[in-house]
């Protein structure tokens, strides 16, 4: 995994596998938060995949997904409640990195 902090409770990556969820939980996240819709690309594991691969680690994960440069202030209001929600260190993820960074970001935190 390529983790890039954010802030001290939020970093991001690239796509993420359900073999992850180990060395995710040991990095000490809580949360999983997914920024790719769903078949983005041919090969990209599903969010549901992530989700139950999170759920059985222990994580939590969460789906907003978002077009490049189509977030929509519900999209932001949404990211901003997933943190307040989040027990511990949050990691968001998009093909690449930054639609999570940028979506983090517009929540003003």
């Amino acid at each position: 995994m390529n983790l890039k902090p954010i802030a001290d409770d939020f970093s991001v990556s690239p796509q993420i596998a359900a073999e992850d969820m180990a060395a995710i939980k040991e990095a000490g996240f809580t949360t999983i938060i997914c920024n790719r819709p769903d078949d983005e690309e041919d090969g990209q594991p599903s969010f549901d995949e992530i989700k139950a691969a999170a759920t059985q680690a222990g994580l939590t994960a969460i789906h907003i997904p978002i077009v490049p440069g189509q977030a929509t202030s519900e999209d932001v209001a949404a990211m901003d409640e997933a943190l307040a929600q989040a027990d511990g260190p949050v990691l968001g993820y998009c093909k690449g990195g930054p639609r999570a960074e940028s979506l983090y970001r517009a929540t003003g935190r």
